[in-house]
Parts: C-alpha cells; structure tokens; sequence
C-alpha cells in the first residue's frame, strides 16, 4: 500500500528511514554505480579496441603447442643436416622446369628454407595478422561502434578469445599436413619475389606414411612448389591481379560482416555435418552477395589453375627427374583421398575442402589442354588476365580453346 502522510505533515517512517530519503539514497546509488559502469565500459571499451580482434601471440603459441606432440618432430640440427638435399634437389629442378616451361627461373634456388612445423605457423601467423589487420578497423566498428558501452565492450573481447582459439587450432591443424610453399604476400606494396619453404618434418613424416623413398619425395614436392613461383615470377601481371581481386573480397567482407552473423553460425553447422554443398554452392558461397559470389568464383578458376598446373608439372617432369613417380604420385593422390572423419569436417569448416577440388579440376583441365592442343597451348595461360580459363572453362577445356583459338590447333575441338 503507499504511504499517508501523519497528520503536521510529518512522513512515515519504514524500518526508521523516511521514505523521502530512501528514494533520495536510491537515486544517489544509482547514479554512482550507472557513473561506474559508463567509465567501466569506456575503460573496457579502450582496452577491447587496443586489443584489436584478435591476439596473435597466443594464436601462435596454440598452433605450436598442438604441434608438439605431432609424429616425427627434428631438431634444428637435424633441419640443417638436410639443407645441401634440398640444394642438390633444386640444381636439379630449376633448369628441368625451365626446359619444359620455356622460362627461365633466376634466383629462386637461393630463396629456399627449410623449416619445421612451428616455423611454418609463425610465418604465417604473420601472414594471418596481416590479412586480417586489413579488416580490423571496419569489423571493430561494427563489433564495437563508439560508446558501445560495457556490454559490446564484453562481447568483443570474448569473440577475440574465441577467435584466437579457433585460428591457433586451424593453424595447428594445417601446420601438421603442409610439406611446402610459395610464400608470397599478395596484399603487400613490395615487390619482392616469394621463398619457398619446405616443412621437413611433414615430407619425411608422409614419405614414412606413403613408404615411398624420401630424397625423391622431396625432389617432387620442390617441383610443385618451384612451379608456383614460375607462375608467379614469370609472369608479373598475375600477383596484381589477384592482389586486386582479394582487396576487393575484403572491403565486400568487411562491410557486410555484422550481417551475417546468424546465418553463419546455422551455415558452419551444416558444414560440419556435412551439408556444405546445395545446387552447387559450396557453404562459404551461402553467406556471399551476388557480386561476392562472381568474384569468388573467379578466383576459385585462378586458384584451380595454379594448382592443377602444379600438379601436372610436378608428373610430367618428375617422369625425368623423380625415380619412382608413377608409383609416389599414385600413393600420395590416394592419400587425399582417404580422410578421417574428423580431417573432412576441418577441411569443411574451414573451406579447405575447396583447395583440394582445385587440386582435382585444375589439373583435369590442364591435362586436357596438353592433350587437345600440346604444351604451346599451356603457355598461352599465362599471356595475361584475358587468357585465364573462365569458372565455366575450368569444367570445359574445350572451350577455353575455341574462345582462343586454338581449337584449330587441336584439330578441330568438339
């Protein structure tokens, strides 16, 4: 019931307060703790944005600490032991590409590393960090927007824990399966050519797996990897080129990022269960605008290309050059195919999956190409932008060749 006031106008009293100064302490205390919580939220506002999304650091140290217990682990001396192989395999390799691929590869031998599995995550943890400081400051707004308050403030900082976590444990995970590559910044205002790594502990670790020998499973993956830097180092205009197209997947990603975040959830959880693919679209192309998803796809041809170039080189030069090819390339390519149950869902969940399917059309596409029309047709790949395969022609060789020309060449393609 409200109070009544006692007659002379004197107020009740509850518990020997006056109801006056109740609601006097009340509002005091209010606005004390709501002050608090405002210069707490700016504080933890400050300190979430400092942060920034993620910490690299302990990225870094999750993905080497899942690695420790990784088969097959060298010391640095053991690493150094083998650098005069890879030398060796190299001198060998170099002017063997440059033969069949009509270009010569300068410099590239010197810009070789041998590393294990921990130096592999911490460069490209850098790379990571790079990438994604492309993004940071538009995500943040929209994570964070100023004057968010102690609530956003919290939210942010437990989506960097998460975060961290989820891209240590990714790192571990593709730390324990990478043998080499062609490290190259893209998104870099250097020009510098790429160095290729070898993740020893890995190429000795599968070789063990695949019982093949060793020295000639290192001298084919330095024939995949040294032809990445062909691709590249041979022919300028294709680093701008995809430079561009990942600038511009970014700023789409970027700005559509606070949108998405419901339905990427329900989309990841598909993945996993593996319901990632509808009417032809992998998951990752669900949550992409129209425009996103043409770009995307654009890049998936390019990247189908690189790969699939790789792949075939690496055969049809190691006929030569590896002893034993036949028998290794078999094994290996088995071996892609046959996953745990836990490897598919990563490879799912992260979109890992897609990079072996360009491994598997790209080198479909570029076998049919040589076979159609021969290795002058192959060059002509790599005359500019204008000539890479379209997502349509990576399906169809036949009419990346009709819309070059080089049908004619073939003997008339069908």
């Amino acid at each position: 019931m409200p109070a009544h006031d006692e007659p002379g106008g004197r107020p009740s009293r509850r518990g020997g307060v006056p109801d006056e100064r109740l609601w006097q302490l009340g509002f005091l205390v209010g606005s004390v703790l709501g002050a608090a919580v405002t210069v707490a939220g700016r504080q933890l506002e400050r300190s979430a944005r400092a942060a920034g999304l993620v910490d690299w650091r302990r990225v870094e140290s999750i993905a080497i600490a899942r690695l420790r217990n990784a088969p097959g682990a060298l010391t640095e001396a053991e690493l150094r032991a083998v650098e005069g192989e890879y030398a060796d395999a190299m001198a060998r390799v170099a002017p063997a590409l440059a033969r069949h691929l009509g270009t010569e590869l300068p410099g590239v031998v010197d810009r070789v590393a041998i590393v294990d599995r921990a130096e592999w995550v911490r460069a490209n943890t850098a790379a990571f960090a790079g990438l994604i400081g492309r993004l940071e400051g538009e995500l943040l707004d929209q994570l964070l927007p100023p004057g968010g308050g102690l609530g956003k403030a919290t939210v942010a900082l437990a989506n960097r824990w998460v975060t961290t976590r989820q891209l240590g444990l990714l790192l571990g995970f593709m730390g324990q399966r990478v043998l080499g590559q062609y490290d190259l910044a893209l998104l870099t205002a250097e020009t510098t050519p790429g160095r290729l790594l070898f993740v020893e502990e890995n190429i000795r670790h599968t070789a063990r797996v695949l019982d093949v020998p060793v020295g000639p499973f290192r001298t084919w993956i330095a024939l995949h990897e040294t032809t990445h830097a062909f691709e590249f180092e041979a022919h300028p205009w294709l680093r701008p080129y995809l430079a561009e197209r990942l600038e511009r997947q970014i700023s789409m990603l970027s700005s559509d990022a606070a949108s998405m975040g419901r339905e990427a959830v329900a989309t990841i959880g598909a993945a996993l269960r593996g319901e990632g693919r509808r009417d032809d679209q992998h998951w990752l192309e669900r949550l992409m605008s129209d425009e996103q998803r043409r770009l995307f796809r654009e890049t998936q041809a390019v990247m189908s290309l690189l790969e699939g170039f790789g792949d075939h080189v690496m055969d049809e030069v190691g006929r030569d050059l590896v002893p034993g090819v036949e028998r290794i390339s078999a094994r290996f390519h088995g071996r892609r195919e046959q996953r745990t149950p836990f490897e598919r869902a990563m490879l799912r969940i992260t979109g890992m999956d897609l990079k072996m399917e360009q491994y598997r059309k790209g080198e479909a596409f570029v076998a049919e190409i040589e076979r159609l029309a021969g290795s002058a047709a192959l060059r002509r790949l790599w005359d500019g932008p204008e000539t890479l395969p379209t997502p349509e022609e990576i399906d169809r060789p036949a009419d990346w060749l009709r819309r070059l020309g080089l049908d004619r060449i073939a003997g008339g393609v069908q």
